[in-house]
């Protein structure tokens, strides 16, 4: 696991906003733990603030709104994507604007930024969001499909298409997001010429010029038509016969499916916290991009902390031969069988439940069900082992309860049950006194979560 990070001085970027031509100040400023990433209207009154996630997200017309009350702001995804992508969790945005300057298309200066003011690791833990089974989601009408697949890291795969001559078919694909800086973040934006009338029409795209944006002419016009949207968008007049890109080319082969990367990682940075999994996105766009983005972030908020990585291959940090030379207790009443993570203030242990567990001769007999209050006990044992291994010659204490608060049983716990208890410590240790939360997960569900106060103690 690792730490969650912030850039290590603020810094600021001007540009022409794509959609509102007005000229935009945007200033990335370092944030403390768990702060995420927040936007702050200091144009406005009272300089309101939003988060920068999903569900507030309300229009996807050629970028990413998001709005809550009286506070807007859009285009933001190349700015999310750079931040992602570089592992910032923590940063404020100051603009002031309704939205974020356009520069030249592409993520490129956002990253340029983040690397010369340096990066600067903070304690907090790393939250990530790990895909434990397929999602998928699709949109028929367009074709466009996002499937996000279990894996051991965060990977992309993009395949975008068009029905033009200049442009149809391309595949980019980013293995990791150590290679983003080079393969992706100065691949720009694009839209094709037949669609600028149209956007000139919705009141969008006041600021975009050759200088901003990819330009593809691939359906002939005739000549007045081609000068007066060139007119229009103050642009240089081009020759309406010559297909292909308005402003001298591509600076490498896939630069609109590596555009289309980007955007992906900028929109499912909404979700507020890192993916490990891997991403394969047919027809991406803003709209399935954060669509999936807030099925996620539903998700989440459904079960505020998510069940630790199990592997039973993996031998475990200690076993129940190393557990019992720290716990006085002993069968039928040791309720941990191995502890598979010990990290700073969390401890993550495992106890596999079978028919032959005596409690189930009487509760119930015909229906056995674990007891609430076992699973407690065995929360407690666990965060007993992490408050044993910080002190000296472990063996010569004990740990007792002094308080339970906040108790809460979700699901039974049953014969043939896994469950995994995760503890960790609220508040550092004082006279002797640790404060923890605990949960208690089966199949990556939680059965049961509880607040402990407990007391370690030299035994006599």
């Amino acid at each position: 696991m690792s730490k969650q990070n912030t850039i290590k001085q603020p810094f600021t970027l001007s540009g022409k906003g794509l959609h509102s031509g007005l000229e935009i100040k945007l200033t990335f400023i370092p944030a403390p733990n768990n702060h995420g990433i927040k936007i702050m209207r200091v144009d406005l009154p009272n300089q309101p603030m939003i988060d920068a996630v999903a569900e507030y997200v309300t229009d996807t017309m050629r970028g990413t709104v998001l709005k809550k009350g009286d506070i807007q702001v859009s285009t933001i995804e190349h700015a999310m994507s750079a931040l992602y992508a570089s592992g910032i969790d923590n940063c404020l945005l100051e603009v002031n604007a309704p939205e974020f300057p356009i520069l030249d298309g592409s993520a490129k200066y956002y990253v340029e930024q983040i690397q010369q003011v340096g990066i600067e690791e903070q304690s907090a833990e790393k939250d990530y969001y790990i895909v434990r089974k397929k999602i998928e989601y699709s949109i028929p009408e367009t074709g466009a499909k996002i499937t996000i697949l279990p894996d051991d890291t965060f990977s992309v795969d993009v395949h975008i298409g068009f029905n033009s001559s200049v442009l149809s078919n391309q595949f980019a694909s980013l293995s990791s997001l150590a290679n983003y800086a080079d393969q992706v973040s100065s691949a720009r934006t694009f839209v094709f010429v037949r669609e600028i009338e149209q956007l000139v029409k919705l009141d969008l795209i006041k600021g975009g010029d050759l200088k901003n944006a990819i330009v593809i002419y691939d359906k002939l016009m005739p000549q007045d038509d081609m000068d007066k949207l060139a007119d229009l968008m103050h642009q240089p007049r081009h020759d309406a016969n010559k297909l292909g890109y308005l402003n001298g080319g591509l600076k490498f082969d896939n630069e609109p499916a590596s555009h289309k990367l980007l955007d992906i990682i900028g929109d499912l940075a909404l979700i507020g916290k890192p993916i490990i999994g891997k991403v394969i996105a047919t027809y991406p766009g803003h709209k399935i991009n954060t669509d999936i983005a807030k099925m996620i972030r539903k998700e989440i908020k459904k079960q505020e902390l998510q069940s630790p990585v199990y592997d039973d291959t993996v031998l475990p940090i200690m076993d129940v031969n190393s557990i019992k030379r720290l716990l006085p207790h002993r069968w039928p009443f040791l309720m941990v069988d191995k502890i598979i993570e010990i990290r700073n203030n969390i401890i993550v242990g495992v106890k596999n439940v079978t028919v032959n567990e005596t409690f189930f001769k009487g509760h119930f007999p015909n229906e056995p069900v674990m007891p609430g209050v076992l699973l407690v006990e065995a929360m407690a044992q666990t965060g007993g082992l992490m408050v044993l291994k910080s002190v000296e010659e472990p063996e010569r204490y004990s740990t007792y309860f002094l308080k339970i608060d906040n108790v809460k049983f979700r699901q039974k716990v049953v014969p043939g049950d896994t469950v995994i208890f995760h503890l960790q410590m609220l508040e550092p240790m004082r006279r002797g006194c640790a404060l923890m939360r605990g949960h208690a997960f089966v199949g990556g569900k939680i059965v049961c979560e509880a607040e402990f106060m407990a007391q370690i103690v030299k035994n006599k």
